[in-house]
């Protein structure tokens, strides 16, 4: 028999549901997907660390689930959050031990998170009350390091050729496996390795991979970016790109509800073309130098590049997703056999 369950944001509101999942309750910021396919996916990328992911889309867990398609080797987000949940998905979640809850008027929950931005909740099987005391106690993401470890702990080489070294910060899967498709060598290594060590094997050049949290806490990381540039050719997906940015002496800032999905259009500035992405970020880059690409949503910044770097917030890689963005791994695999990074028009 399933349980009543509800989620309940900072400011009180309550949203009922039925426990799908694993009982108790969980923790985080609410935040929600557009992407109608890709549940597998969703769920097991790091860069939901610390957070509860909604599915916009109506139905979830349509064509089954794949473990094979994990982007990691556990469920990150949170708790899950849907409308319509099919019973095999729901039964995975709760052999994962995630909180899961459906029949939630996620329509109403996703305009509320697009008028006031992303909020604090709990969800599960308790009482509202209670509910509403473990959201007000969760920390906010901004400002403050996550205590979830989420990559590698030693490196991990896929694919041969070239060496680039991916710093991971929590990255997903398919970024390791694109470039050995593109015919590199992925040196994975973990995201707290300084320059001298990450140079020690000798890449021919290097990309720092997606992950969560807030890139402005991440002080080690930046520093490392920043004694990296202009000493091997520099790439960054997502975290990284944000970390590269900081490390150019930009800023970063946090969006009111962020980009969540699977139809994202972005411009190439130096091409005019339109790439239509796969996104997953809460923070963005503020700028007005080095801009390779922007947003045809909101305007910000979705790319930077210059003679020896280029970075993306969105995801080339897709899994699952438009596959628009690929070429960026034939850029990295090029960068690797001599080629010139392009620098910004």
């Amino acid at each position: 028999m399933q349980e009543m369950a509800a989620l309940v944001l900072e400011d009180g509101t309550v949203f009922p549901g039925t426990s799908v999942g694993a009982a108790g309750v969980a923790a985080g910021e609410a935040c929600f997907t557009t992407a109608n396919t890709g549940y597998e996916e969703a769920v097991t990328d790091p860069s939901y660390v610390a957070q509860v992911l909604c599915f916009a889309y109506p139905l979830v867990g349509n064509y089954g689930v794949d473990p094979a398609r994990a982007e990691s080797d556990r469920v990150q987000a949170e708790a899950v959050v849907m409308r319509t949940a099919r019973p095999e998905w729901a039964a995975w979640l709760r052999a994962e031990g995630v909180v899961a809850i459906a029949d939630v008027d996620t329509r109403a929950l996703v305009r509320r998170i697009r008028e006031d931005g992303v909020l604090r909740c709990a969800v599960g099987e308790a009482p509202p009350d209670e509910l509403h005391a473990r959201a007000l106690a969760q920390p906010p993401i901004d400002g403050r390091p996550l205590d979830r470890k989420v990559g590698v702990a030693e490196p991990l080489f896929v694919g041969a050729g070239p060496r680039v070294v991916l710093v991971d910060l929590g990255c997903k899967r398919s970024i390791p496996r694109r470039l050995a498709a593109a015919g590199v060598e992925a040196a994975v290594v973990p995201g707290d390795w300084d320059a001298d060590a990450i140079l020690e094997l000798e890449p021919h050049a290097v990309l720092v991979g997606n992950g969560p949290g807030d890139p402005a806490v991440l002080e080690g990381p930046i520093a490392t970016v920043r004694e990296l540039l202009g000493r091997v050719p520099l790439f960054g997906i997502c975290l990284g790109h944000q970390l590269l940015g900081l490390a150019l002496g930009l800023d970063t800032f946090k969006l009111p509800f962020g980009h969540r999905g699977a139809n994202h259009p972005v411009r190439d500035t130096r091409s005019g073309r339109v790439l239509v992405t796969v996104q997953n970020h809460g923070f963005a880059v503020q700028a007005d130098d080095y801009v390779s690409h922007v947003s045809l949503n909101d305007g910000t910044v979705e790319g930077l590049a210059g003679e020896d770097f280029a970075s993306v917030q969105f995801h080339p890689e897709a899994a699952p997703g438009p596959l628009d963005a690929l070429p960026f791994f034939d850029q990295v695999a090029a960068a690797c056999r001599g080629a010139r990074i392009f620098a910004r028009s």
